[in-house]
């Protein structure tokens, strides 16, 4: 049996709204076929927590600023911020540059018939309407003026190395639906759509599911699985990638896609080809809810694409010409950078980093900006002090905890990271050859372990061989400092990453797993605090929003170190930090936050505020004479 129904001819959704072309006639549909709801194929995503690290976060902002924290998280800032090499170019020369590139490629595009840009090229066509204003202007015109509002220099005082180019969004997409036809669609990857959002293209990696018969070229609706509980109390997407979708309300997790549609594109494979390659674009975008601009391959060496606050964090550092400066956990190099930038690259930066790969990313970022002064070296932060007389000069953070898992808290999400200039990749572990007897105490019990207590008790490699390795790249092991030998130290600590947008998922985060950051935070910090001269400078620096890692890191620096004092922060365009305490779960967790002159002279970026920034936190030390 079919059910008839009176729908338009040619119908399409755009805004949660039905739209018709034609009268309406009558037609048949199969039974299983009923119009979606009006918010089925927008973009409204909620935020989901762990339920006490929410009840935390409520203590710490209030249920009302959280909410809009929350909301803020899952989208992307309005616009994109580039940082210019100051020693190779100018804002003024790098605007005028971007506005020559889009005219050439608008004029090449025009020549081959098309009117726009195609999307995911040089630069994104939200910043096309800026190219007649500007070049009508003449050269003696301010950048940035009312005229010219996609493409301006950083309006705040301080940054005049940093220009901003508007994106736009959200956008309120048609996506072709039919009647009785169901749409052709790709669902990723949370992490695969948290880059798509920020202007990237869907690897293969990426795809989850795809429906049938999809060729290459085909035009698919692209939505996202955002994880959910399994039964093991764990959280995953509930169903194999792979899995053919039919457009049904049968599909996995065809109501829990409500809301999560992020856009259209164009296939660049056949579904087939999708689940066989390992590699490569599987759908390039042309539709976007957010359209920000690429920065691909474009003034290599001029200019770094990189957040407002993590500027600003080189700047509070002030470090000087002829001085030598430690950048820790410097991956992927953007903050170095903008250190030997600031010294004119006269001096001495010191970057280190834990992984092979990631240092040697460092140093190509260098060598692409023409910086001398930065060397970089593989080095545990933890084991940052060299070792003198047989003493490590490091501390534990609580003698009445236990350590935290440094594995489990050094990841401050590479996928995330603030630097997003260097597309990071997935490091591989190898697993060592197991002896094939119990040891215990050191001696053999004779006894034959099976393969399965093998693969248990075998130990992981960390940093095995990974892409820099294989490709010949060489990176020099440190074995640490000597105490006293920086003038300044940055510490831009690894963290639970929580600031970092757009983000769809935060239910992984626990206290326990929040509580464990922020004790690695404080055994790194040790470190640089041994580090440092006296009279030098300590810049501590998060991308979260979590109080524990960033106002309660302060206050244990400021109680445990009484040389160690606030200092003012230039720029300052953050917000002050949390002032107080936190006593939840009956006196369970209890966390003490700032007082109110310390809150102002810290820095906090809200993503909630009219800065729409990520999340971030900045701190400001100056050392003064030792106790030890």
């Amino acid at each position: 049996m079919r059910k008839r129904y009176s729908l338009p001819r040619c119908c399409s959704f755009a805004a949660g709204t039905w739209t018709s072309a034609a009268p309406s006639v009558q037609m048949d549909c199969p039974s299983s076929f009923s119009p979606p709801p009006p918010e089925r194929y927008g973009y409204h995503p909620t935020l989901r927590w762990n339920p006490e690290v929410e009840e935390y976060f409520h203590a710490a902002y209030g249920a009302d600023h959280f909410a809009r924290i929350s909301k803020s998280l899952t989208h992307p800032s309005s616009y994109s911020c580039i940082r210019v090499n100051t020693l190779k170019s100018t804002s003024e020369a790098v605007i005028r540059k971007l506005i020559a590139i889009l005219n050439e490629k608008r004029l090449k595009n025009a020549a081959e018939g098309d009117e726009v840009p195609k999307e995911g090229s040089l630069l994104d066509s939200s910043i096309r309407n800026v190219i007649d204003s500007r070049l009508l202007q003449d050269n003696d015109t301010p950048i940035g003026t009312s005229e010219s509002p996609s493409i301006c220099k950083c309006p705040y005082p301080g940054l005049d190395n940093v220009v901003f180019v508007k994106g736009s969004g959200p956008h309120m997409l048609q996506y072709g639906i039919q009647p009785c036809q169901p749409m052709k669609e790709v669902i990723v990857s949370r992490k695969c759509a948290e880059a798509v959002l920020r202007g990237a293209q869907v690897y293969v990696p990426g795809v989850l599911a795809c429906s049938s018969h999809v060729e290459k070229g085909d035009v698919v609706a692209v939505s996202v699985a955002v994880e959910q509980r399994t039964s093991d109390g764990g959280w995953g997407v509930g169903f194999t990638r792979g899995t053919v979708l039919q457009g049904l309300e049968s599909d996995p997790h065809y109501h829990e896609r409500n809301g999560l549609y992020i856009g259209q594109g164009t296939t660049s494979l056949s579904r087939a080809s999708m689940f066989r390659v390992s590699e490569g674009i599987a759908v390039e975008m042309i539709n976007r809810v957010y359209k920000l601009p690429s920065f691909y391959d474009v003034l290599e060496g001029e200019i770094f694409l990189q957040n407002l606050p993590s500027i600003v964090t080189a700047y509070v550092l002030d470090p000087r010409e002829g001085e030598r400066i430690l950048d820790m956990c410097a991956a992927p190099g953007g903050k170095t950078t903008a250190i030997a930038i600031l010294m004119r690259d006269k001096g001495e930066v010191v970057a280190t980093d834990r992984s092979h790969n990631k240092v040697m990313d460092v140093l190509k970022l260098a060598a692409e900006m023409d910086l001398t002064c930065i060397k970089a070296y593989k080095l545990d932060a933890l084991k940052s002090v060299q070792r003198t007389n047989g003493m490590m000069y490091s501390e534990k953070t609580d003698s009445n905890n236990d350590e935290p898992d440094i594995a489990a808290v050094n990841s401050c999400s590479s996928s995330f990271s603030t630097d997003v200039k260097i597309n990071t990749e997935m490091e591989k572990c190898s697993i060592n050859a197991t002896p094939s007897e119990t040891v215990i105490n050191g001696k053999s019990d004779g006894r034959h372990l099976s393969n399965a207590a093998k693969r248990r008790n075998a130990p992981r490699q960390r940093n095995g061989p990974g892409r820099n390795q294989s490709l010949g790249g060489r990176v020099e092991n440190s074995k640490g400092f000597m105490p006293n030998s920086f003038d300044r130290v940055l510490l831009d600590a690894p963290c639970s990453a929580l600031g970092l947008r757009p983000r769809l998922f935060a239910g992984e985060e626990t206290m326990e797993s929040l509580r464990n950051h922020g004790k690695y935070q404080r055994r790194i910090l040790d470190q640089a605090v041994r580090l440092v001269r006296p009279g030098g400078v300590i810049v501590y620096s998060t991308c979260t929003i979590n109080p524990g890692e960033n106002e309660a890191l302060v206050r244990y620096a400021l109680d445990k170190y009484k040389f160690l004092s606030l200092a003012s922060q230039h720029p300052k365009i953050g917000g002050p930090g949390i002032v107080g305490r936190c006593d939840l779960f009956g006196g369970k967790y209890v966390e003490e936050w700032l007082t109110e002159s310390e809150s102002e002279l810290v820095q906090r970026f809200d993503p909630s505020s009219s800065l729409d920034t990520i999340g971030f936190f900045i701190a400001k030390f100056v050392v003064g004479e030792k106790d030890f």
